[in-house]
């Protein structure tokens, strides 16, 4: 999770509150479901940390009734869990999980990113690169939760234009699974460069219309924040 320094640049805890009222979400569940998720993110809830519903109910200024039902509504993409007489935690994966979710992130995205090669419009590509440059301007602040954000759209900017929507529903279930371990990830300076000089290549890709390479230069994308991983957050020692 963020260290101190990062922490400290990032603000000492997210500020998940909509100063305003156009931002905010139509409902109060979609607010509490989306400060939730922004908490999960940011690393202010940690994999296995628990989740103290009286406080987070009081810093959002809800009651704990749209809280639960967001809660449950995190519980079915396997992003928390429940322990009885315990209450919620953010839910914890082992090496295995992540294995197995990276395996499966790589079957449905090389799919889609093969038939999204194809189909780029200059809108598509302009998404991409737009997406590209955030994440490098917060990779520059060391800003986490940014980062983490302007990723996700980069990735399924690539992938939307495949124009199947069963499939990046499935996708973004994979991802939310495992949004807890970005800020692990992002966290290290040298996986931000890595992830910018990636990106790069990836984007270069996607513009030349070469679905091979795009699938190629995601593989690789993949296989290294699992291998970061090995050594961070799950303890493991990557392999040569």
């Amino acid at each position: 999770m963020p260290n101190d320094a990062d922490r400290n640049r990032t603000g000492a805890r997210t500020d998940l509150r909509w100063h305003s009222p156009g931002d905010r979400p139509p409902t109060t569940q979609a607010f509490v479901l989306e400060a939730l998720r922004g908490m999960i993110t940011a690393g202010d809830l940690p994999p296995g940390r628990p989740i103290r519903q009286d406080g987070i109910a009081a810093d959002l200024g809800v009651s704990r009734v749209p809280l639960r039902e967001a809660l449950k509504t995190l519980e079915a993409e396997g992003q928390v869990v429940y322990r009885p007489h315990r209450g919620y935690a953010v839910a914890e994966l082992s090496l295995d999980d992540l294995v197995e979710v990276y395996r499966i992130r790589e079957l449905l995205e090389s799919e889609a990113a093969r038939l999204a090669a194809g189909a780029y419009t200059e809108a598509d590509l302009a998404r991409i690169t737009d997406a590209a440059a955030d994440v490098d301007t917060a990779a520059d602040d060391a800003d986490l939760v940014g980062m983490i954000a302007a990723n996700r759209r980069f990735h399924f900017a690539l992938l939307e234009p495949a124009g199947m929507p069963r499939l990046i529903r499935m996708v973004r279930t994979l991802w939310d699974a495992t949004d807890a371990y970005r800020a692990v990830y992002y966290n290290s300076g040298d996986n931000r460069e890595r992830v910018r000089a990636e990106h790069a290549a990836i984007t270069r890709a996607a513009a030349d219309g070469d679905a091979e390479a795009l699938v190629e230069h995601l593989r690789t994308h993949r296989e290294h924040a699992v291998a970061a991983l090995r050594e961070t957050a799950l303890g493991e020692t990557a392999p040569g």
